[in-house]
């Protein structure tokens, strides 16, 4: 059985609901896979909705580590702060010294991971664009796509890095955001000054929230269907790069029709 680790801050809904899909997906035996654990840098007693998430841990019996980063951080003299992280990391690997994984998912981690922990784990982070697409948020993204008059767009999993963003693209699908129902937002939008838009409009704009409903609504596969690729050995990490199952080099994993499939 595939072993995952799964990394999250529980700081809401999405983090229960996307752990809830892959349980789902798991227990009906569509991901032949195991949680081995799940890891939150939050602990019981200091937010409402993250005690919601660790009693849905609980309640699917996965075994739950919880470490506050907060608290731990809290505790650092002003010499040592400077590199909080790098210690706070240090502390969690000791926590899971005892599991094994092939794999962990950052789902809804609110940290960026050190250096040790990329090298210590394989680990794989949702961002909201292709591969070579735009960086930063979600809402920089699709500023940025309209920006550009971009043609496609997409969502893709790439490898955790120190780096935010950076890491190689792991696996990935594209969407049009032309044609129906996009063109007549973008004819609108041409009549228009673009910052007169953000000003007036700002994400209320249509074809702005069009751009996030169609990735959002890919987000969730995209997570369960690279873990199931990983599962099945269609896609590999060896040595921090990306390979098929043939053992040749790859730019991502291309899930595209996969996706496509289940939202449409």
């Amino acid at each position: 059985m595939y072993k995952i680790g799964w990394f999250s801050s529980g700081r809401g809904s999405g983090s229960r609901e996307l752990l809830k899909t892959m349980h789902h997906n798991i227990e009906s035996g569509n991901v032949k896979a195991r949680i081995e654990f799940v890891f939150c840098n939050r602990e019981p007693g200091q937010f409402e909705e993250t005690d919601i998430f660790l009693d849905q841990v609980r309640s699917y019996g996965i075994p739950l580590v919880c470490f506050s980063s907060l608290k731990f951080r809290d505790t650092l003299d002003n010499e040592r702060l400077a590199n909080w992280r790098i210690e706070y990391d240090r502390e969690v690997m000791k926590r899971l010294a005892d599991f094994e994984v092939e794999l962990s998912v950052l789902a809804g981690y609110m940290l960026v991971v050190g250096p040790e922990m990329c090298r210590q784990y394989t680990m794989i982070n949702l961002h909201p664009a292709e591969p070579g697409g735009p960086k930063g948020t979600w809402r920089e993204v699709i500023w940025e796509l309209i920006e550009s008059r971009a043609e496609h767009t997409g969502v893709m999993m790439h490898l955790a890095t120190p780096e935010l963003d950076e890491g190689p693209p792991v696996s990935y699908c594209r969407f049009s955001i032309r044609g129906e129902p996009f063109d007549e937002h973008w004819d609108k939008l041409n009549n228009q000054s673009l910052e007169s838009v953000k000003v007036q409009e700002g994400e209320e704009i249509e074809l702005f929230r069009l751009i996030r409903q169609h990735g959002l609504k890919r987000e969730f596969p995209l997570i369960v269907s690279t873990v199931k690729a990983f599962s099945e050995g269609r896609v590999k990490v060896e040595s921090g790069k990306i390979i098929d199952s043939s053992g040749n080099p790859i730019t991502g994993y291309d899930l595209s029709e996969e996706i496509d499939q289940i939202v449409n």
